[in-house]
This record gives structure tokens, sequence and C-alpha cells, in this order.
């Protein structure tokens, strides 16, 4: 047993700010991770990301069968230091600012775009930007491809030619369009949550980091969480905790060690014999994640490797169908990427432009399988549940058809292979049902906010219990308009300030 003045659950993305950022003041912190201290050689090689799916770095999750298509999906999340931001494929982006003043409507007071400002900057050590949005001198160094794609090229002037704006800086959130975005790539490498903010000072005398380590359950006294319990191995140790214990173990994870912890529906808890220390319905609650498809393209000549993370142009729009900001993102990407259960053509033969649905309406929930920390829990994201969204991404995929019959694009456009260019009304309605992939972007299921759906309040403490908070994806209220490192990063920043003062 020992004692620390913060105890941090989760050495991700938002665990290495957070242990970096507590730790600056001279107080014992503890950072637990699940997963290896050591970096798979892969992980540091921006186009190898695909392969990191399914290794020892992923906990490798599958959702539930799917209401709209009745088929598992799979669900990679990081595991190991430095999180997912170890093994996504890198592009850093913020979403718009609409994403994130939505949050303040829905009473997340102190959470929109300005609020969060000052820890985006934070974060981010930014070149040649406008210094009133972009950070310097931050950990992270993003920027945009430095040897680009001719794909991504091609993809940029195709949406010029077809009308759409050209962004400035579409990593700023403030506007939309297309252009190269930034990517957490420096020197022809990945930069992790972990490069940038943990191993620089390992060497802490007052930090403590402790690798396969599973955290089996929050000690409780009454409503006053004093510290937590877990297991490296066959060895079980007890962490005291005189200040906060803070969860960072994603949507996923968190919202699992609060209810095997009993705080959750109590309905659920009470099912599987789990003591109930507070009833928050909220707990794994309002799961929402963006869902992928796209167009499927036979090349007219070979196509080259890719060198960065075979996505290196986006855009941001909007489709008018949502009615709360831009809704879709288009992305040109240099492998011909669909679902796995789809024909198509081979990596150097083809490529694609995907479409992803940026504002879904649809929800979803995690629950526990059973009471045992280590197993995989029910995910179910509810996919395309909400036919707006469906309506959404039809309307994305006219665009990408129009972008790909763009002038600049002939060079490299053999045919459409998938779905196929007579493929309209019902039947690409069907099409996006089954070339179904997850943008693993999971949020939302320990949402901050006030209401009786919220789990954390906007200091993002547990509500009805002391000592205890969340900073991580989970308490994403709404979706945002990005992919959502950016943001994880962040909302630990602003976490660590909140709990400092």
């Amino acid at each position: 047993m020992r004692s620390y003045e913060y105890v941090v659950v989760g050495g991700g993305t938002a665990g290495c700010v957070l242990a970096a950022r507590l730790s600056e003041d001279g107080v014992r912190v503890l950072l637990l991770e699940a997963g290896n201290a050591r970096p798979l050689e892969s992980m540091a090689v921006p186009p190898a990301w695909p392969s990191l799916m399914g290794s020892t770095a992923d906990w490798a999750d599958q959702t539930v069968p799917q209401q709209a298509t009745g088929t598992r999906v799979a669900w990679p999340r990081g595991r190991g230091l430095g999180g997912s931001s170890s093994i996504n494929a890198m592009n850093f982006v913020r979403g718009h600012r609409a994403s994130y003043d939505a949050w303040v409507t829905a009473d997340a007071k102190g959470w929109g775009f300005d609020d969060l400002l000052p820890a985006f900057k934070r974060s981010e050590h930014t070149e040649g930007r406008d210094p009133m949005v972009r950070g310097v001198g931050g950990p992270l160094r993003p920027g945009p491809a430095v040897q680009r794609h001719p794909i991504a090229e091609a993809g940029l002037e195709a949406a010029e030619q077809a009308g759409f704006p050209i962004a400035r800086d579409i990593s700023g959130g403030l506007e939309e369009g297309f252009a190269f975005c930034d990517l957490s790539i420096v020197d022809g490498r990945r930069q992790s949550a972990a490069d940038a903010y943990l191993t620089p000072i390992l060497s802490r005398p007052n930090l403590d980091v402790v690798t396969d380590a599973l955290v089996d359950r929050l000690l409780m006294d009454g409503d006053r969480c004093r510290g937590l319990e877990y297991h490296v191995g066959a060895g079980t140790s007890v962490a005291e905790c005189t200040g906060e214990v803070v969860l960072a173990a994603g949507t996923i994870g968190t919202p699992q060690l609060l209810m095997l912890s009993g705080i959750g529906p109590a309905d659920h808890l009470e099912d599987l014999g789990i003591e109930v220390v507070a009833d928050l319905p909220g707990v794994g609650a309002n799961l929402h994640d963006h869902p992928m498809c796209g167009l499927v393209y036979e090349s007219a000549q070979p196509v080259p490797h890719g060198i960065n993370n075979h996505g290196e142009v986006q855009g941001l729009l909007s489709t008018g169908i949502g009615g709360h900001g831009p809704d879709v993102q288009i992305m040109f990407v240099d492998v011909p990427l669909r679902a796995e259960s789809l024909p198509g053509p081979a990596i150097g033969h083809g490529y694609a432009i995907m479409v992803s649905l940026m504002a879904p309406f649809s929800r979803g929930s995690l629950r526990l399988a059973g009471i045992s920390p280590g197993a995989h829990p029910l995910i179910d994201p509810a996919y395309y549940t909400d036919q707006r969204d469906v309506d959404i991404v039809v309307a994305g995929l006219r665009i990408a058809r129009e972008i790909g019959a763009a002038p600049a694009l002939s060079p490299w456009c053999g045919r459409e292979a998938l779905p196929g260019p007579d493929v309209r009304g019902e039947e690409l309605r069907s099409y996006i049902r089954s070339n179904l992939r997850s943008y693993s972007h999971y949020a939302g299921t320990c949402a901050v906010g006030t209401d009786d759906r919220s789990v954390v309040d906007t200091s993002l403490h547990v509500h009805g219990i002391s000592n205890l908070r969340v900073a991580d994806a989970s308490v994403m209220p709404s979706p945002i308009s990005a992919n959502t490192n950016a943001t994880v990063y962040a909302i630990a920043e602003r976490a660590a300030e909140l709990i400092r003062s």
C-alpha cells in the first residue's frame, strides 16, 4: 500500500497529459496503465498503423450485432502508454467551434470553444499559424504532411474544381472546406502522447508509472473515493489517495470501472449482484461514434505507397440536414479502404474517398458483460438507428462522387468499384449499411452536464462522489466534427488546470 496525492487511471492520451501536468508541482502522482510499457516498433512508422489493429497494443473490442447490419463491428482502442494516440491514424484536428458551443447549449457551461481554446493552445507547438488560435511552445508538434501523396494533392484540387472552399487551417476549428490537415507526425515518425508528455518526465522522483496494471475497483468510504485496488500479474496492490483519483481510461474503460465499483445505473448493477454506491443512469449511456463509408475506385495507374497516414487531406462540410454545424468529413485515402467483407481492388491498385458522419443523431450504450475487470464489455453504438444519419451519409456520398469525377482525379480514376456508378436511391442506403466501418472516435459515456443523464459536473467531478473526477473522451456530451484525439488532449489539459487550481 502506498499513498499519493493523485492517482490517474489509464496511461493513454489523457493520462499522459495528466501525469505530466499534475507532477509538475512536486506532489506524489501514480499513473496506472493496463498495457505494456514497451512500444511496438511499428508504432513509430506512420503508414504501418493498420497493422496495429488486433496487436498486443489493442484491446480488440467488438460491438454487439448491430441492428442496422446484423453484424459486429471491430472497435480497436489503444492499450499501452500513449493509448490510442500510439495506434491511431494520427490526424490532429479540432472540431468546428459549433461542436463545442453545442456542449454549452446542452448545459455544459464552461466547455465551449472559447473556453477550451487555451487548453488546445497549451498542448501544441505550431509554426506559421494564427497565434490567436494556434499554440506555440506546447509538447505536441502537429503539422501537415511534408511529403505529400499524389492522391491527396489531386483530391484537394478536385474539391476546388467541384466548387468547394479551400481552408487556410482546417485543423484550427474555425473553418469549413478542404485542406491538408495536421498530423501527429514529426520528422517522419509518429508522436504519441507518451512521446510528447510522458517520456521526457519519467525521471521525476514524485511520479510512479506502473504498467500491466489492471484496476479492479475503486475504494469507497461512503460517497468518498479514497483510492483503488489493482493487480499486476497475480499480485494485488492498494493505492491510497489523499487528493483525487482521476479516471482517464477512455470511453470504454472509465464507465466500465465505475460500474464495477458500484457507480452507474442501479438496475444494471443489481442484475449483476454489484452493490450500488451511486445510482447514475448516465454511466455507459450516450455512447456515440463516427461511422464511415466511402467510394472505392480502381486506379488507372499504380498508386504509390504512402509514407504518412494514408489520409492527408480532409474536408469538413455541412449537408444542411443536421442543422447544427458541419456534419460530414470527406477524406482522400491512398488505399482502397472498405469493410473487410466487401470485394475490391488490392492495395496499390485503388484508392477511396471516405465519408464520415460527424454529427450522428444515434446514441448507444455500454454495459458490463460480467463482474471481471478484464472482461470485454457489451458495446452497442446503435449505428444508423436514427434514419437522419443515413440521410446525411447519402448526401456526403453524393458530394464525394461529384469530387471523384472532377478533372484533377481523372489520371487516377479507372472506375468506381464500390458501390458502382449505377447504385443510387435505396441501393445506396443499403450500401451504407454494408460498408460500415468505425472511425474509432468513441465518446460520451460519462457526459459532462447538470441533468439526470450526465455523469460529471462542469469541473469533471463525478456527481455525488467526492475526490473522483473523469477526464477523457467519455465526458463529451455530444459529438465533435473531427477526429477526437486533439480534443482529448485539450480536455486533459483543462482538467489538470481545474485540479491544480
